[in-house]
């Protein structure tokens, strides 16, 4: 994978965070969403303190809150399932706007709801200031099982490859005045993507056969060997050192 290679979620900068080297943003990150996780839902306002928390990083970040906010719509899933929880659920019942909503679920709710956002929006800010190469690379640093690293990254690139190859090929069905209006065209899609899957695997064997003829023997070689300090490191911890700090609050008060 090319150094240029960027994600969408990406956004270039040259802030204290993205400086920081990607094994270090992903470990914060994943000790930060287990301190949530372990949070007890009743401590309504220790969320509102992990909020600030992300918050605080965006800013350090330069990270531009609408940003931030379009990216979190990944979660609309999550939301519609907390939604439901105070009308499904069993349990004592309590009026809302005129509704008669589960207690329980009334808190299962909130308790989904509040992690899956602060969850995510770790991730987004995560994404926006690590490009996919860094990464792959930092899960590398990270002892992460070499195979799932090789696959994480096969898998960004033939996305890449398999997207182009549909935007052709959409181009090309257009060219020749084809609209999908209805359940008669859905054979022509069908066609279309059984194409696709015969393209695409011709062009992984064609890879894997080139990648064996230049010594590849089931590992990639390490090209940029990527390193943290103890400063880099204490930086990266803020986030879950505080959060740790907050949540221990949550349990005893």
């Amino acid at each position: 994978m090319g150094a240029g290679h960027a994600h969408k979620l990406y956004r270039q900068g040259h802030s204290p965070v993205h400086a920081l080297p990607p094994h270090c943003k992903l470990a914060a990150v994943f000790c930060f969403v287990l301190v949530v996780v372990s949070t007890p839902r009743e401590a309504m306002w220790a969320f509102g303190l992990y909020a600030a928390l992300l918050a605080g990083v965006a800013a350090v970040a330069r990270i531009p809150a609408g940003f931030l906010l379009k990216r979190l719509v990944v979660e609309v899933p999550f939301v519609a399932f907390a939604l439901l929880m105070p009308f499904v659920v069993p349990g004592e019942q309590t009026t809302v706007l005129g509704l008669s909503v589960s207690v329980p679920g009334l808190w299962g709710a909130w308790n989904v709801l509040a992690k899956a956002t602060l969850g995510v929006a770790a991730s987004v800010l995560l994404a926006s200031t690590t490009e996919l190469r860094a990464v792959l690379l930092g899960l590398q640093r990270l002892k992460l099982p070499p195979l799932l690293v090789q696959i994480a990254s096969f898998m960004i690139r033939y996305g890449d490859v398999v997207t182009d190859e549909m935007r052709r090929m959409a181009i090309a069905r257009r060219s020749r005045g084809f609209e999908a209006r209805g359940v008669r065209q859905w054979r022509v899609l069908a066609a279309s993507a059984g194409a696709l899957f015969i393209r695409s695997y011709e062009r992984g064997e064609r890879v894997h056969l080139a990648m064996v003829s230049r010594g590849y023997t089931g590992t990639m070689p390490v090209i940029d060997e990527v390193t943290a300090d103890r400063t880099q490191w204490a930086y990266a911890a803020t986030l879950p050192v505080l959060a740790l700090a907050i949540c221990l609050l949550g349990w005893t008060l």
